[in-house]
């Protein structure tokens, strides 16, 4: 990916659609704060929204954004996530993603909106941030993952936190319930 190993990445991925809040991502990207931090912001997928509609606020964050705007193989979609110190998803609507279950897979810390089922699958302050849905609230969310040094405790609690997904957890659970009935 031609990538500088000392730089900051945080991963936007998956299909573009507009209740992905791909803008609010860019727009919390000129945040003077995380232009100083020099993070940068890698979007990966294509896009089933019109691109135009995203071009003001792709030229305005030229610098800070590596475009790779098509489809993901999915042999490809580890080097993305392995790239990246953290995922953003700060969706509009939702009702749950699968970009975060994939985030987990590789122990990934988020950063998500408060909106559908995020906030009860990402634990606040714990495997990363749940934000209010407006790009100031995001560009915090990644200043402070930055700024306190949250990658790896994130990173642990999400390695962790991911084994209740599993299907030996469900199963158990399954048997939990099944005893109290």
């Amino acid at each position: 990916m031609n990538l500088d190993v000392n730089s900051k990445y945080i991963l936007f991925f998956g299909l573009i659609r507009g209740y992905k809040g791909l803008d609010l991502a860019l727009k919390a990207l000129q945040d003077s704060r995380i232009k100083e931090l020099g993070i940068k912001l890698i979007v990966a997928g294509e896009f089933y929204d019109k691109k135009e509609k995203y071009s003001e606020l792709l030229e305005a964050a030229k610098d800070s954004v590596i475009l790779h705007d098509h489809y993901i193989p999915q042999d490809q979609v580890r080097y993305y996530f392995a790239a990246a110190d953290c995922v953003v998803q700060p969706y509009k609507t939702a009702t749950q993603s699968g970009i975060t279950q994939v985030a987990y897979n590789f122990n990934k810390p988020m950063i998500v909106t408060n909106v559908g089922g995020l906030p009860e699958i990402v634990a606040h302050e714990k495997v990363g941030y749940v934000t209010e849905l407006n790009e100031t609230a995001i560009a915090d969310a990644i200043v402070r993952f930055y700024t306190e040094n949250k990658k790896a405790e994130f990173e642990k609690n999400v390695e962790l936190d991911k084994a209740k997904f599993s299907w030996e957890y469900f199963i158990d659970s399954l048997a939990d319930f099944e005893e109290g009935v």
